[in-house]
């Protein structure tokens, strides 16, 4: 039961509060350790089932914590993500966004709940749904905008105690910067949606039968 890659989803779910508090301390050194952290644990995500799978230590807890991992690591970083974007609109305004709407991160989240939800009603009539090619590029997507927007806390954040608040170099990268993340939130948005309707047509089966 409890095998590396287990201790190691352990170890992520226990990441998950310390992430969630960090970008609420005033300064960029909080913000840029909340990325490291984040960064690690994300890696760790592909990282324990690879171990799982090569060393043949797949296990019932780890199939039941590793997705339990997945959600509490997205509820801690747009939760404080969207409160954060919300209060300090004036420090934080990202390009073409603004602050994150609530509507996308109610979407990121409702479809992770909504895919649980589908797996375990699946799985009840015989049928495992393995992760998709669209569903791990969500994933891909979702993570890299997660770290680029605490990046971009950390970067205003430091914008004056560094001196980064004029210059050419200063201002292409606030730009290049706050445009790479609100490209990233879209395509991550696209991309939620896009994944779970191509889950629902796959398995349209189980629908259709369902219903006779």
């Amino acid at each position: 039961m409890w095998t590396l890659p287990n201790v190691i989803t352990l170890v992520r779910i226990s990441f998950t509060p310390v992430i969630a508090l960090l970008p609420f301390i005033e300064g960029y050194w909080p913000k840029l350790v909340c990325f490291v952290i984040f960064v690690v644990a994300a890696v760790s995500d592909v990282f324990d089932g690879y171990l799982a799978r090569r060393h043949n230590q797949v296990t019932d807890l780890g199939k039941l914590l590793d997705p339990i991992a997945d959600k509490l690591l997205l509820f801690a970083t747009l939760v404080p993500i969207y409160w954060i974007s919300r209060t300090r609109h004036d420090l934080y305004d990202i390009p073409v966004w603004g602050s994150i709407p609530l509507w996308v991160c109610a979407l990121l989240i409702g479809r992770e709940l909504a895919m649980t939800l589908f797996r375990w009603w699946a799985q009840r009539h015989g049928v495992v749904i393995p992760a998709g090619g669209a569903g791990k590029l969500k994933t891909v997507l979702q993570n890299i905008f997660v770290g680029a927007i605490m990046l971009w806390f950390a970067f205003r954040d430091a914008r004056t105690p560094m001196g980064w608040t004029h210059g050419r170099f200063a201002s292409f990268w606030n730009t290049f910067h706050g445009s790479f993340v609100a490209v990233t939130l879209a395509i991550a948005t696209v991309l939620t949606v896009y994944s779970f309707l191509l889950y629902i047509y796959r398995y349209r089966r189980l629908f259709i039968e369902r219903a006779r």
